[in-house]
């Protein structure tokens, strides 16, 4: 099947092909992708330390895991002051005793924050 004559590309794959190559050679491409593996990765460690859903754990069991501290999606904070950080729908509040960390699920209610 013959395509137009002006066409870029001479097929699907090789314009996918093309484009992926641009995006591994694109240094903001690159970073982004980095972080983003982080951001799996920190989920990953969340949700099997965690499956039940709310967990308080030691912050070292994380760093052993390889959690990255400095990544997150976005943050919760609630009505007391209290500062939840999330990777996508796992989050966790560093609480002040021991290095331990409270491990929880995004919940409907946290949606309602303005």
């Amino acid at each position: 099947m013959a395509g137009r004559m002006d066409k870029r590309y001479c097929s699907d794959q090789c314009r996918f092909l093309q484009n992926n190559q641009k995006r591994r050679e694109d240094k903001g491409e690159k970073l982004m992708a980095k972080v983003n593996a982080t951001l799996r990765k920190n989920r990953t460690i969340l949700r099997q330390a965690s499956p039940l859903g709310k967990t308080t754990i030691r912050r070292q069991v994380l760093e052993l895991a390889g959690f990255d501290f400095r990544h997150h999606t976005h943050l919760y904070r609630t009505q007391k002051g209290n500062t939840y950080h999330f990777c996508y729908d796992y989050g966790y509040l560093l609480l002040p005793e021991d290095g331990k960390v409270l491990i929880v699920n995004w919940q409907q209610y946290m949606e309602k924050q303005g």
